[in-house]
């Protein structure tokens, strides 16, 4: 497979995110504004509760059975090393870029989260249609491939709606507070003017008070102790860790790893298969849905986006040199330990995970909180410009190490 060959495979699906992304875009003018504020929340909580889930559990239900799930076990560890790895580099880039506290958990999410699944649903079995595909027969190739990419993509939604959600709205939060403490410092300083006009000169309110402090004083350490623990149980929402395309992750791997329940709903003589054909058929709707509103966000963040021009540097820097260098050696350092297996696709797809673009599913959250959603829009543009070049790069180095 040439370099040619390469550079067709991997730029066409990149162009087709891009041709998508001009749409939404355009529906976002105000001569159209059929994608306005309202409509993008509107669809942003389609994509979220119905088609991203759909879309998970659909594609695990089908590929993923038990015995592929028990040899593919390296591929969540892998991934799970490129969202730490990415968030290692994305505190070293806030620290350099001094980026700021309001965009902090937008440059995480970028940085951490790859494409994972999207991407690689369109790259992997297009690979293996080539006449001179490097991994064999091509029927057999695709099924493998569309098994690892269901995989990846179900395992990197996990991460993402549970780690990344989790940071990113670690930072919305504070980003909140510090705007509310600047307002009531205001506040307090204007009451303390008022109150010292006012103050009682009685000895009675002076004892009261200096009691109260006495009695608060021995309080202290267990009443910060207590709210530490409240602190983080209110972080630890379950409504956050399982999210709906969590869940649908779960009943995915169950329906593809119980035979019983795998043979009610999956298969054309199954008899609930219309079930699964239902879920694929609102799936097929995600990538689209979601490619339209990272353009749609792109009108207003062109026009009014506070991201420096440096971090936008520094994300693509990292996904596309940091993070696919140290991909090559951490699955050659697998590999060499007897952790992945001689299947040639497979390596290249675990490898192929760290040289992705970041994950669409960053804008949705951003959007969620409100925060930094143009900036998003505006990183996802450039990052998937240089995808087109990066991923043609990194593909046809990666299949020439296997």
């Amino acid at each position: 497979m040439g370099f040619l060959d390469v550079l067709v495979v991997a730029l066409i699906p990149v162009l087709e995110v891009l041709v998508v992304t001009g749409i939404g875009l355009s529906l976002a003018l105000h001569r159209i504004n059929l994608l306005g504020p309202t409509a993008r929340h509107n669809l942003n909580n389609l994509v979220f509760y119905v088609l991203s889930p759909a879309l998970v559990v659909s594609q695990l239900g089908e590929t993923i059975t038990f015995s592929s799930l028990v040899s593919l076990w390296f591929m969540p560890v892998n991934i799970l090393l490129t969202f730490i790895i990415g968030s290692v580099f994305a505190w070293i880039l806030i620290k350099i870029t001094k980026t700021p506290p309001q965009f902090q958990g937008l440059v995480i999410g970028c940085c951490s989260a790859g494409n994972l699944g999207n991407l690689l649903l369109i790259v992997v079995p297009a690979v293996c249609e080539e006449s001179n595909s490097p991994f064999g027969d091509s029927t057999i190739c695709s099924t493998y491939g569309e098994a690892y990419a269901s995989l990846s993509m179900a395992v990197g939604t996990v991460y993402i709606w549970t780690y990344v959600y989790f940071i990113m709205r670690i930072y919305a939060d504070k980003s909140v507070a510090a705007t509310n403490n600047h307002t009531n410092e205001t506040q307090t300083f204007l009451e303390s003017c008022t109150e010292s006009l006012l103050l009682p000169s009685t000895e009675n309110s002076s004892s009261n008070a200096l009691s109260r402090t006495a009695s608060e004083g021995k309080l202290s350490y267990l009443g910060r102790a207590f709210q530490r623990i409240k602190n983080f149980a209110e972080k630890i929402n379950l409504k956050m860790v399982f999210a709906p395309s969590t869940i649908a992750a779960i009943i995915g791997f169950i329906i593809g790893t119980v035979s019983p329940i795998r043979k009610l709903i999956i298969g054309d003589s199954a008899p609930l298969r219309v079930l699964e054909n239902s879920a694929s058929l609102l799936g097929e709707a995600t990538v689209p849905s979601m490619t339209l509103m990272v353009g749609a966000n792109l009108y207003k963040g062109l026009t009014t986006s506070g991201v420096n021009t440096w971090v936008i540097v520094g994300i693509i820097g990292v996904r596309y040199i940091l993070m696919p260098l140290l991909g090559l050696g951490v699955v050659k350092a697998a590999y060499h330990f007897g952790m992945v297996g001689s299947d040639s696709l497979y390596q290249f797809v675990l490898m192929l995970q760290y040289a992705l673009p970041p994950a669409m599913a960053v804008g949705i959250i951003a959007q969620l909180f409100e925060a930094g959603e143009s900036e998003c829009s505006v990183i996802m543009l450039w990052t998937y410009v240089v995808a087109a070049f990066a991923l043609t790069l990194w593909c046809t180095l990666y299949m020439w190490f296997i």
